[in-house]
């Protein structure tokens, strides 16, 4: 199952970045994918955590969640940049991981980073290690809504 679908996902990214639409290139596509599947499927690099198909009904709901938390984020740091009265309060904080698996840890860290005026620095032992810009920034990531709504998508909730 896992090949398959990243068969399709190899063909469905080269199709659209190659824009050329012939039988022949076509054909020529679907080969290429497949070599490249059948070697990494000898080299034993397929696996749930690689393509992770498992995740992608959980995905649904939490893309587009943290797109808006992005979008907000952005908001804030250019109210920041925009207001020079508006203090920048730089805080180091460690934000704990209710995840079990090294994929959901990662998803979680990888959030983080992209909700700009925070980014994960280290993962160790059950917590992640934040630089935040603001406080009120630290303080939303320790609400842990983050952090459920990984837990969820990876399906480790409690």
């Amino acid at each position: 199952m896992h090949s398959l679908s990243l068969g399709v996902v190899l063909f469905g990214v080269w199709l659209i970045l190659s824009g050329h639409y012939t039988p022949l290139i076509i054909s020529l596509g679907i080969v290429s994918c497949g070599i490249i599947v059948a070697i990494m499927q000898r080299m034993d690099l397929i696996d749930h955590e690689g393509h992770p198909i498992h995740l992608t009904w959980g995905a649904f709901s939490y893309i587009p969640w943290l797109i808006k938390e992005i979008i907000k984020a952005n908001i804030d740091v250019l109210r920041l940049i925009l207001h020079p009265s508006l203090k920048v309060t730089p805080t180091l904080l460690r934000v704990k991981t209710s995840q079990q698996s090294d994929l959901g840890k990662v998803i979680y860290a990888n959030s983080i980073t992209l909700t700009p005026g925070t980014i994960s620095i280290d993962v160790a032992k059950g917590e992640i290690l934040v630089h935040a810009l603001t406080k009120s920034g630290a303080e939303d990531l320790l609400k842990g809504e983050m952090d459920q709504r990984v837990t969820k998508m990876v399906g480790e909730g409690k």
